[in-house]
């Protein structure tokens, strides 16, 4: 993990720099290769018994077949801007949360949330290094549309508006950070305005991608961390790794845990698949791991790519898998997982290691 991990050029999704294409069009040798790739058969006792049943796409192939869509939205989604003061620090945040209306593809500044169904468990989610929470938007969209209150704090210092630039050595901050924040954002459950009553404080996810994975991944599974949230009862993981300049040991016996998404692309040169690998087999089950087949680090979460439906979808069954104990939503993750020659999803209790480091890691 450099300090280059995650260009500045994607700050705002709606600047993709065609170099960044090409990279994602081009499926890079990076593949890695699992006996026969594993996919899914069936489901038994809360889990995905993998099997042998396609290879993965072939490595100079010039396009990533198409996928369908996910099912359209139950709910609009309004959107309230909050500074939310941690440790001294001003942290903006945007929160994103059903609304009153059809749904749509805007979010609605201050609008009255759908009360109906409420309270609704909380999503927060953090950037990578020298990137936008914005730039995020479509999956952050869709999870507030699927039922979820949704956060996305700006972690200063590493955000590429910070003054002076983005700094990397502030990121041994950011997991303190977050489990303020999310003190921040429960209290709103309780207080006087637009989010009062609309929080489920018993149901609070975390997810981020890079740097923000690795973040997410330090207050659920990191020893110096975990204590302070322990109201969190699910992790997404995208693309992230563990982070030795934290502190503490992960994944230590004995300690609480909570079902974890892994995704991973298979060219991923910046947060490699080992990286990924050494999170998913440390961690306790139940915990799901989606190979993302030639995709590099940032195509699958910031660019309308088949890799970004995927993960959207795959992510959208899980968090109602776990924070809405919806049974059905484990089939549905199994079929969304498994796209052929862009995807496939296991939960078996590990994934074949992959050559090489991760760097910045602890040794796995």
């Amino acid at each position: 993990m450099s300090s280059t991990k995650d260009h500045s050029a994607a700050h705002a999704r709606g600047a993709r720099p065609r170099y960044w294409m090409r990279r994602f069009f081009a499926l890079g040798a990076a593949v890695v290769v699992v006996a026969g790739v594993v996919v899914l058969a069936n489901i038994g006792h809360g889990k995905l018994r993998p099997v042998v049943k396609h290879p993965p796409p072939s490595t100079t192939s010039s396009s990533v077949p198409s996928t369908e869509p996910p099912a359209g939205p139950p709910y609009a989604v309004g959107i309230v801007s909050v500074n939310i003061v941690v440790n001294g620090k001003t942290l903006p945040t945007n929160i994103r949360y059903p609304t009153l209306g059809p749904p749509g593809s805007a979010d609605v500044t201050g609008s009255t949330p759908d009360r109906a169904a409420a309270p609704y468990p909380l999503v927060v989610f953090s950037q990578g290094f020298d990137i936008s929470p914005e730039a995020y938007a479509s999956i952050l969209q869709a999870w507030a549309a699927a039922g979820y209150i949704v956060a996305d704090p700006t972690y200063p210092h590493t955000d590429p508006n910070a003054p002076g630039g983005p700094n990397r050595a502030y990121l041994v901050n950011h997991p303190a950070d977050l489990n303020g924040v999310i003190s921040q954002i429960l209290s709103y459950a309780n207080t006087p305005g637009t989010l009062e009553g609309v929080i489920n404080t018993s149901e609070v996810a975390v997810a981020g991608h890079s740097d923000g994975g690795d973040v997410s991944l330090a207050v659920v599974a990191n020893s110096l961390y975990t204590s302070a949230a322990s109201n969190i009862k699910a992790a997404i993981i995208f693309s992230g790794a563990e982070y030795a300049p934290f502190g503490g040991a992960y994944f230590p016996p004995g300690a609480h845990s909570v079902p974890m998404l892994v995704t991973q692309g298979t060219s991923d040169n910046i947060n490699p698949p080992s990286c990924s690998v050494q999170i998913y087999n440390s961690a306790p089950p139940p915990k799901y791991y989606l190979y993302l087949y030639g995709a590099g680090h940032h195509s699958p979460y910031l660019y309308p790519t088949p890799y970004e439906r995927t993960v959207t979808a795959v992510s959208i069954d899980f968090l109602n898998h776990v924070l809405k104990h919806d049974a059905p939503a484990l089939s549905a993750m199994e079929l969304a997982g498994n796209v052929q020659g862009v995807a496939s999803i296991t939960s078996a209790s590990s994934v074949p290691q992959v050559a090489g480091a991760c760097p910045g890691a602890p040794p796995g």
